[in-house]
């Protein structure tokens, strides 16, 4: 719960951030600019994903397990191996980006113009990696008050380098831009991660190849899937885009920004330590057990209040953030917000193959669900247009929970607690019973009925959260620490 109040204040701050940044850049640059700006980082983040081998994510797991152990000596073993590898990585991906600018400005942009611009930001590969380098020993090493400082500091600074330079030189700027915000995000990085203490020892090439054997094998399982996912994504507009028109496909990509946005903040939050909490412990089964369930209590009881939230006011969350053009998603939201509270199953379990290391039992679940969420979408949409994408979301996710559970059991002989099974049903009936309420009953009576299971639901998730952590004494001793001061 501590780990997932401070990124979830640190997502919330960002998202702040990102739609003031959004607006001055939209209003700055224009449509054009906003364009070469995307282009430019979508083409450099492929190339990134390609060439960076998942290291942000596999590492963790061996940063983690070597913490766990206590072994100052182990520790240090692992960071210096996993430091020089990323050098590696990103070092290979400023390179690629170097000599074949030429060739990614023609096939992005249609012409040679924007070589130059390639050139440039080739470096940014390297000052991605590295940062992500730095965060992952951090979030290994669960030091998260300074990755959480990292993130909204960076954030801070680089809005304001971007406002002053896009309106001092306009679409001048984005390569300076890109690239100053990119070296002040390595420094902080580098600032942060140098306030951890790791002894010093010496690490052979021998030993810090054989170090990074697994987190490569393992992050390159992981890349490959992501890579799988984002094809499945963009296969999905396109089908949309033929069949139905850029409408669509424009009303589409708003309902799951909403969705992966706001309420994929919590899995974002609750992840970041959940990851290297589990992976400290995935040497037992028993342990493991213990640690998913409890995540899995808390995602449920979190996650329980929102879900209803959406579902009874979601017309007015469209309107705020998009405009009344939009509403035509409500329905489409309304079948996949219940997907989430499976997808908060499917979440937790699919980490813990990320935490046993095995990357292709990960790899090939991955590839499994892909292809079946792939094959729901397009008969969604096909046969019930937006609305059908948001009940292939709900069946995709459902398939996804059940799926990973069946593999964990199975190899690791898993079960959900009572105490799990208890939340979910709770929490999925009030759901149920808000998404009957807002789309069969005429007004007032779902705001009405609404009201009362958005209360419920959040004086039930209060109960069982005090139950766990003691909310009332943390908020006295924190009172009383206040009034000492």
């Amino acid at each position: 719960m501590k780990a997932t109040s401070i990124f979830g204040g640190v997502q919330v701050f960002n998202i702040l951030i990102s739609i003031i940044r959004s607006k001055f850049v939209a209003v700055l640059l224009g449509p054009t600019g906003m364009g070469i700006v995307g282009l430019l980082t979508s083409t450099t983040g492929f190339i990134s994903a390609l060439t960076n081998f998942g290291l942000s994510i596999s590492a963790v797991k061996d940063i983690a397990a070597a913490n766990a152990t206590g072994n100052e000596s182990r520790i240090a073993t692992v960071v210096i191996a996993f430091r020089r590898w990323v050098w590696i990585t990103g070092i290979l991906g400023t390179l690629i980006t170097l000599i074949l600018s030429p060739w990614l400005s023609e096939l992005t942009f249609g012409n040679r113009e924007y070589t130059l611009a390639f050139v440039w930001i080739s470096i940014t590969l390297l000052f991605s990696q590295l940062t992500q380098g730095q965060f992952v020993i951090l979030q290994g090493l669960r030091k998260l008050q300074y990755l959480a400082k990292a993130n909204i500091t960076g954030s801070t600074i680089g809005l304001f380098i971007i406002v002053p330079l896009y309106y001092w030189f306009g679409i001048d700027a984005i390569v300076p831009v890109i690239i100053a915000t990119s070296f002040v995000s390595l420094m902080l990085s580098w600032y942060f991660a140098n306030k951890v203490e790791i002894v010093r020892v010496k690490v052979s090439r021998v030993r810090t190849i054989a170090e990074g054997k697994n987190m490569l094998i393992m992050g390159f399982m992981i890349s490959l899937s992501g890579l799988i996912g984002l094809g499945t994504a963009y296969i999905v507009r396109i089908y949309i885009s033929n069949q139905g028109g850029l409408a669509d496909v424009g009303l589409y990509g708003a309902a799951f920004a909403i969705i992966n946005t706001y309420v994929g903040l919590v899995f974002n939050a609750m992840g970041t330590d959940y990851y290297p909490r589990l992976s400290s412990v995935a040497h037992s089964n028993e342990l493991s057990k213990q640690t998913i369930n409890q995540q899995t209590e808390i995602a449920l009881l979190i996650l329980g209040p929102f879900v209803i939230i959406f579902l009874i006011f979601i017309k007015w969350v469209v309107i705020l953030l998009y405009s009344n053009n939009f509403t035509a998603v409500d329905t489409m939201i309304h079948w996949a917000i219940l997907g989430v509270l499976f997808k908060a199953l499917s979440w937790a379990l699919g980490i813990y193959l990320l935490a046993k290391g095995v990357g292709k039992l990960y790899f090939w679940n991955a590839i499994l669900f892909e292809v079946f969420f792939l094959s729901i979408n397009i008969l969604g949409y096909k046969f019930g247009g937006l609305t059908g994408l948001g009940i292939s979301y709900l069946v995709g996710y459902l398939f996804s929970a059940l799926q990973v559970f069946i593999v964990c059991k199975i190899k690791y002989k898993f079960s959900f607690s009572p105490s799990v099974i208890h939340i979910f049903s709770i929490q999925f009936i009030l759901a149920i019973s808000s998404f009957v309420a807002a789309n069969f009953l005429n007004n007032p009576y779902p705001y009405l009925l609404g009201v009362i299971f958005i209360a419920f639901s959040t004086w039930y998730s209060y109960n069982e959260l005090d139950k766990r952590l003691g909310i009332i004494s943390i908020l006295m001793n924190f009172k009383n620490k206040f009034y000492k001061k």
